[in-house]
């Protein structure tokens, strides 16, 4: 082994220990796949290495290949061969495991003989969520060692399990101490040197379970629906019951290679790599001094302030939350303790967590008492006079560098900063409701907002496990901004002859959670409304006139019974056809596609605006607000990327034909045959 190799050997009597130090995470690069195969050159040539013991420095096992490597030439040796060779090894290989064995590095525990590992490792196969398989024999080796039932939710479902369940499993053979592991290693492999025969996965079978795949197809059949790397997981984990080993290898890699070239890994690797490019802000050195974020104020204790405060308070930022009234601070503060609480009983926190987070919430009905927050988030009603009224305070309270953020979801950053003397301190926290659930956050940059705002709201969105995107100053932002134009032709197209179940059917059937109209009705018909009864000017004022405010009230779009299940309402049809006569829109069949150019493309023609208008850094931060915030099915990889694969001349045609104006940088693009 070279000097510069991650790999390196040491003898401890007759073990070799086997090191891999290839930080941040021990990806099994091509380096480090060369390293281990010298090594078990090094463990053939001599008799006196009677075992040997694979272990990683550093925080972490392998967590997994190195998918930089995907679109390159592959370079051998080739993870199915190592894994291969590890299993057939005539010396016991002892899989030393800690942090995270993912992917690649589960697949080479699984080649190795005996396994250990201390109880704070996890194990998984998570390729399925970049629309793959294991593909070094995870799916044929999983079944073999820990069943059918197991293998399925590990493979086709891609969540990690504990080193305790895997130990109960099976797949691991002993746990060590959480900070002895190599000691611990060490000894389990002086006692199994010399033990034989060598146990190979690869040789035991895996038992037939017609029962637990159809029973596990039918309660995911929700979560799978349109994606084809479940359903490939699902066949070789039941092929590695009815095929020998070498038969079953080749069948998942076959599967294997039909998934690496399909559309839907492709638009999964994108949003992958798309995600991890957001945190990065152009302009700004990585290494600017951050401010310090000791403390944050939150003022309104809603449904969204209070999510918002969870999101700190789970990270242990203590957070002093503002109402302007007893009732609803106790109303609130209630409510977060109710969600809190809810999570313990699932098991996700304990009460002593549940605790410490509310220990760390300080409620107050006094603006004053943000005076020592180091962020303070306004979470007010959406109106403009409010927003700058609350700011004006917010400059006479907060102390100098306080960083101060509205969550407004629509309005101008600029003129809200402009209330206040310090129009630096000033950025726009997007967060989406629920707060506390939805990953995404919007981090809108104000035309005077100081970079070390920024990039310490970028970097504390990391703290509170959020995806943050930079978006510039204009109406909606980035998500809100491209949903306006789906959302007023949805409308259009029900006065032109659709129903709302139908272009919600074409939305749900695209991949989406749901379609416009069940969005209006989850979030509420009212939201936005004038709040005059007896001033009617569209579909959604007769509705919300009525009390049709979505299924808080039972009704919307679609009348909902007791569970919340919708049904065509023959109510919002009258409504409908009433509107249709008064404007005298013309009908027509209207097609799928229509339904697809007039609501998805004239989002692609937005996004190509927000770009062209620098409101975002890149195309991929558009995919990643819609992934992240609006349900955007992650294998079609966000409106931008997806509107590269649909063919961006076929997106031109379709808005000209609908009488549509195309945006100058989309057409560039399709007149270059470039993609976004």
């Amino acid at each position: 082994m070279t000097d510069t190799s991650p790999i390196s050997t040491q003898r401890d009597g007759d073990i070799l220990i086997v090191t891999s130090d290839n930080p941040p995470v021990n990806a099994l690069s091509a380096a480090v796949r060369t390293g281990i195969w010298q090594a078990l050159d090094e463990a053939e040539g001599d008799d006196g290495i009677k075992a040997v013991l694979l272990i990683c420095a550093g925080k972490t096992w392998f967590a997994g290949a190195d998918i930089t490597e995907f679109t390159k030439p592959p370079v051998e040796p080739l993870l199915p061969a190592m894994v291969e060779r590890m299993e057939g090894f005539a010396k016991p290989i002892i899989a030393a495991v800690h942090g995270t064995a993912l992917g690649g590095g589960c697949e080479t525990a699984l080649g190795s003989h005996y396994r250990i590992a201390v109880p704070s490792a996890k194990f998984g196969t998570p390729e399925v969520k970049l629309g793959l398989l294991p593909g070094a024999g995870g799916t044929q080796r999983l079944p073999r060692l820990v069943g059918v039932p197991l293998a399925l939710e590990m493979t086709a479902k891609g969540d990690p399990i504990s080193a305790k369940q895997a130990h109960e499993a099976g797949l691991v053979d002993r746990l060590a101490g959480e900070d002895s592991l190599k000691a611990d290693a060490l000894a389990f492999a002086n006692e199994v040197a010399a033990a034989r025969p060598i146990p190979r996965v690869g040789e035991k079978d895996a038992t037939a379970d017609a029962k637990a795949i159809e029973d596990f197809k039918a309660k995911n059949a929700k979560r799978f629906r349109g994606q084809l790397a479940p359903a490939a997981n699902i066949d070789c984990v039941e092929a590695a019951t009815r095929l020998p080993l070498a038969e079953g290898l080749q069948f998942e890699r076959d599967a294997f290679m039909k998934l690496m070239f399909s559309p839907q890994s492709a638009a999964l690797r994108h949003i992958f790599f798309a995600e991890r490019k957001a945190s990065k802000i152009d302009g700004i050195a990585p290494d600017i001094k951050l401010r310090k974020i000791k403390r944050v104020g939150v003022i309104g204790a809603g449904t969204m302030g209070g999510g918002i405060s969870m999101n700190f308070l789970s990270a242990g930022i203590p957070v002093t939350i503002v109402e302007m009234k007893q009732e609803a601070l106790d109303h609130g503060t209630g409510l977060i303790r109710k969600n809190y609480e809810a999570t313990a009983k699932k098991g996700r926190m304990t009460e002593a967590q549940v605790e410490a987070a509310m220990g760390a919430l300080t409620p107050t009905l006094k603006m004053e008492d943000l005076s020592d927050c180091d962020l303070i988030i306004e979470a007010v009603f959406e109106n403009m006079d409010v927003k700058k009224e609350v700011f004006g305070k917010l400059d006479k309270i907060a102390k100098p560098g306080a960083i101060l953020a509205s969550n407004t979801s629509y309005l101008d950053i600029n003129e809200i900063a402009a209330s206040t003397s310090r129009p630096q301190d000033v950025l726009g926290l997007h967060f989406f409701s629920p707060a506390n659930i939805m990953k995404l956050l919007e981090v809108v940059r104000g035309d005077k907002t100081a970079n070390d705002v920024l990039a310490t709201a970028m970097a504390l969105a990391k703290t509170i496990r959020k995806v943050a995107v930079v978006a510039g100053v204009c109406y909606g932002f980035i998500g809100n901004r491209m949903l306006i134009p789906r959302q007023m032709e949805a409308m259009k197209l029900l006065m032109e002859g659709a129903t709302p179940a139908r272009v919600d059917k074409v939305h749900v059937d695209f991949g989406m959670p749901m379609g416009p109209f069940q969005m209006s009705d989850l979030a509420g018909v009212d939201i936005g409304w004038h709040r005059d009864p007896n001033r009617i000017e569209s579909i959604r004022d007769a509705l919300a006139a009525e009390g049709r405010w979505g299924q808080k009230k039972g009704a919307g779009f679609y009348d909902y019974d007791a569970n919340r299940q919708p049904s065509e309402s023959p109510r919002v049809a009258e409504i409908i056809e009433d509107f249709r006569k008064k404007s005298g829109a013309e009908q027509h069949e209207i097609t799928d596609q229509e339904i697809i150019e007039r609501t998805l493309y004239t989002m692609v023609n937005e996004g190509a605006k927000i770009l062209a208008e620098g409101k975002a850094q890149r195309a991929s931060d558009i995919d990643v607000v819609w992934v992240y915030g609006y349900g955007w099915p992650p294998y079609k990889g966000g409106p931008m990327f997806w509107a590269g694969q649909e063919g961006l001349k076929k997106i031109v045609e379709g808005l000209e034909k609908n009488g549509f104006d195309v945006a100058p940088l989309l057409r560039e693009k399709a007149d270059k045959g470039e993609t976004f």
